[in-house]
């Protein structure tokens, strides 16, 4: 029998760009393809995507692309990939129609295979076969995924809670998991994201009364705001708002496209004559109007951080607006959400994100939950995913306690494949993987040292040094002139810099100064050098050497 490898190329150790790859000799499965959000630490980067390297040569062996449901970190890195890899993509219905908006956007749907599934079908994957089944999240159709194998059954619970009152009526297939477990799953990959949240996940359905309460109390307009894709969230402020007598309007092109994409599906449910355009919203009076928003994160182009700033032209901010903050912060965004809430604040908002009944509860399983989850499914071996570091280990610390000794629990990380054949699991050895990085160009790729010149850009300033230098004669002509821009310190000590680098270039020879590549990286290091030792700091150094 075949060795079986998991193979985690993003979301393992980190919250975000989840994409695991499952091998059984010459077929693969894929699992997910997400992005994730840039930290503060990456100026200009729009997102971040896993290394695809393995994928890409292993492209002859990859069966399908499975997709759990059709949040960002699973599914937003496909039009990079997809171009790259020719192979179908098995969604439910709605995931497909909300990724079907963006791969056309950016890659087109010529060529692409796009195949719908619905939970408990049997998905073809060369000798595995793949069986999604219904669990309960913030957005409809998500699915766990069983992917069969030679060894046994792996188990991939995607982001899931055991929510017994779900906004759209549609329970985690809990009989299914049961008899999973009874068929003999061999690994199960679970979500750990709140692996140090004890009982149990509050319900979606429980935050319908703290959306009352809020515009019960609200003087003014409500404005909402959550993720785009949180669909059960949308419905029950669509519903409080119907009831509150508010019209609605919505602000973020996302989140038009996804609620007008669900109305259509019968995904959410609008009562006539509710939605109103936003251009219109100044018709009605402040105590009439609800507003769904984009800006959960502080992204700067979303409509709500535009409006804190007072750029967004379709709606400003007035007194006696109420803003719910109707999400959880992705961790390294707190800075931007906080700048944001602050913003609000100043400009007359009441800004609302905690309260005695909750606005937002987590789509994602608390302890309790995922001890039932292995209890249902009785995996051999259990590996945390969807987490931080921090998260894996109170997971794992959880196993301990249900009985799982060490050789069964299992750390993951990022490109380290978990092999298991007949008797025994282990850590086997890396594929390349990493993070690739996204800027507004739309091209993949950033490098490092881009990313190092942007950072010493924001927080040193750069240093343009032109040296003028006679081809003929090989000679230095005067002193280096020195421009400078965003570099605080002593100016002496930019005065200076011309004789430190007069000084560095005074060793070379005729002939090593008709060089002019070795000019230039010498008047870039001795620049540096003189900066850092003189004054503390590492601009970006422009060297420039004119001939005459």
């Amino acid at each position: 029998m075949a060795t079986i490898q998991v193979i985690p190329l993003g979301g393992v150790g980190e919250i975000g760009k989840n994409c695991t790859a499952v091998r059984q000799g010459d077929d693969i499965v894929v699992v997910d393809c997400g992005l994730s959000f840039p930290s503060e630490e990456m100026p200009g980067v729009d997102i971040v995507i896993p290394d695809f390297t393995y994928l890409i040569e292993n492209r002859d062996k990859v069966r399908g692309i499975f997709i759990t449901h059709a949040h960002e970190d699973h599914v937003g890195a496909l039009p990079y990939l997809l171009p790259k890899l020719s192979v179908p993509v098995f969604a439910s219905k709605l995931a497909l129609a909300l990724i079907r908006p963006k791969l056309e956007e950016k890659i087109g749907l010529k060529g692409l295979d796009l195949r719908e599934f619905s939970p408990g079908d049997e998905l073809p994957a060369g000798a595995m076969t793949v069986e999604p089944v219904r669990v309960t999240h913030s957005i409809p159709e998500t699915c766990c995924m069983a992917v069969k194998t030679e060894q046994g059954i792996v188990l991939f619970t995607a982001d899931f809670k055991l929510d017994f009152t779900p906004v759209d009526g549609k329970l985690t297939n809990i009989q299914r998991l049961g008899e999973l477990g009874r068929e003999g799953v061999l690994a199960l990959l679970s979500d750990c994201t709140n692996a140090e949240e004890p009982g149990w996940s509050p319900s979606e359905a429980t935050v319908k009364e703290g959306l009352r309460r809020a515009f019960a109390a609200a003087p003014g307009r409500v404005l909402l705001t959550t993720f785009a894709s949180n669909i059960h969230r949308m419905q029950q402020t669509i519903d409080v708002a119907h009831e509150m007598g508010r019209k609605m309007a919505v602000a973020g092109r996302r989140m038009e496209q996804t609620l007008e994409t669900c109305s259509k599906l019968g995904y959410v449910r609008i009562p006539s004559g509710l939605m109103i355009q936003l251009r219109d919203s100044t018709q009605y009076p402040p105590n009439k109007l609800a507003i769904l928003t984009t800006g959960t994160q502080g992204e700067p182009l979303s409509a709500l951080v535009q409006m804190s700033k007072g750029e967004y032209s379709r709606l400003k901010i007035i007194p006696g607006d109420t803003v719910l903050y109707s999400a959880r912060p992705i961790p390294g965004n707190e800075a931007s959400i906080w700048r944001t809430v602050n913003r609000l604040f100043r400009a007359g908002a009441n800004v609302v994100y905690q309260a005695p009944m909750p606005i937002h509860v987590s789509g994602h399983a608390h302890i309790e939950e995922l001890k039932m989850m292995i209890n249902l499914t009785r995996p051999y071996y259990v590996a945390p995913v969807h987490g931080e570091p921090r998260h894996q280990h109170r997971y794992l610390q959880m196993a301990r306690q249900m009985g799982y000794p060490e050789h069964r629990a299992f750390l993951l990380t990022d490109g380290v494949p978990l092999a298991m054949d007949e008797t025994k699991a282990w850590l086997d050895e890396p594929v390349p993987y990493g993070r690739v990085l996204v800027d507004n160009s739309g091209e993949p790729g950033l490098t490092d040292d881009v990313l190092r010149d942007r950072n010493n850009l924001a927080n040193d300033g750069f240093v343009v040094v032109t040296v003028v230098v006679d081809a003929d004669t090989g000679e230095v002509v005067g002193p280096a002139i020195v421009q400078h821009r965003g570099v605080h310190g002593d100016s002496s000590t930019m005065d200076k810099l011309p004789d430190a680098v007069a000084d560095a270039l005074n060793v070379f020879a005729p002939d090593d100064i008709r060089d002019v590549d070795s000019v230039r990286r010498e008047v870039a290091d001795s620049a540096r050098r003189f900066l850092h030792k003189r004054m503390g700091v590492r601009p970006v150094v422009i060297p420039i050497v004119v001939e005459v």
